[in-house]
């Protein structure tokens, strides 16, 4: 059995796809790309496919990973590629690396954030980030299933700082990315506009990029006139000494590389087709 490690990302207007809409839409790419999957035993067998901490329905990424289990080898990268063109614009398989080591849900336990604030002044938003990393707790509410429930949000967020930014019109340079359609999405481009970038730690109960925006709400009085547009950049293990969020898929390829090649795959991979 091989394991593959993916990453991909939710764009434009599939920042509003579900997990459950992913997963449907994945499932079927799977079967479209003919990839040899691996099914679980029992009455009713499903693709070993192991999906690692979604983000929540609304939210851009560029940083959502996913592991599947084969039957047969195939070459990551290919596989990478015949999955990304089975799939719609803006659920895009952007990496795929062999699983060389194990625990990649436990090396995802921080994600980098962007709250695009549209009609929000930089200054508000600069007085309201002050309040919000001056403040020991700020308690905000959620409501759940069980009902309305009151949590520190301030003590997960390892880092809020904000972006100066004068109008939501976005920069056509980072389109390739998605990230000048979720402007667009965003609101009106003649307004001004904040952006702020958070460090959350996953925690138990979650802190989410909205609880963050209460509790902004809560110490400065920051209510954005629009939704905030928000993308996840990135996730992984947090250094603590750094305060930076490292890419999970790192000891995979660090492994890949250090592992002795077979007899003659030097010659195998320099050979002509």
């Amino acid at each position: 059995m091989q394991r593959i490690r993916l990453r991909y990302t939710k764009r434009g207007r599939l920042r509003f796809t579900s997990h459950r809409d992913f997963q449907r839409a994945f499932e079927r790419a799977l079967r479209r790309a003919e990839v040899p999957m691996a099914y679980s035993a029992g009455f009713t067998p499903h693709p070993k496919v192991s999906y690692a901490n979604a983000a929540p329905t609304g939210t851009g990424s560029e940083a959502e990973y996913l592991e599947i289990a084969l039957t047969e080898p195939r070459d990551p990268e290919r596989l990478r590629a015949l999955l990304d063109e089975s799939l719609p614009d803006g659920l895009d398989i952007v990496e795929a690396v062999e699983a060389r080591t194990s625990g990649l849900a436990d090396r995802l336990t921080a994600s980098v954030w962007e709250l695009r604030l549209d009609g929000v002044a930089p200054e508000d938003a600069r007085r309201a980030v002050d309040a919000f990393n001056a403040a020991e707790t700020v308690e905000v509410q959620r409501l759940t299933k069980n009902g309305v429930r009151t949590f520190d949000a301030r003590s997960a967020v390892a880092g809020l700082e904000s972006a100066e930014t004068h109008s939501s019109q976005p920069d056509a340079s980072v389109g390739s990315t998605g990230a000048a359609d979720d402007a667009l999405l965003a609101g009106p481009t003649d307004q001004p506009c904040a952006i702020l970038r958070l460090v959350v730690r996953h925690v138990t109960p979650a802190v989410r990029p909205d609880d963050v925006l209460s509790g902004l709400r809560a110490v400065a009085d920051l209510a954005p006139p629009v939704p905030a547009a928000v993308t996840r950049l990135a996730q992984g293990l947090f250094d603590e000494e750094t305060g930076t969020v490292t890419d999970p898929l790192a000891p995979d390829r660090e492994a890949a590389a250090t592992e002795p090649q077979p007899a003659g795959a030097t010659a195998a991979a320099t050979a002509p087709a």
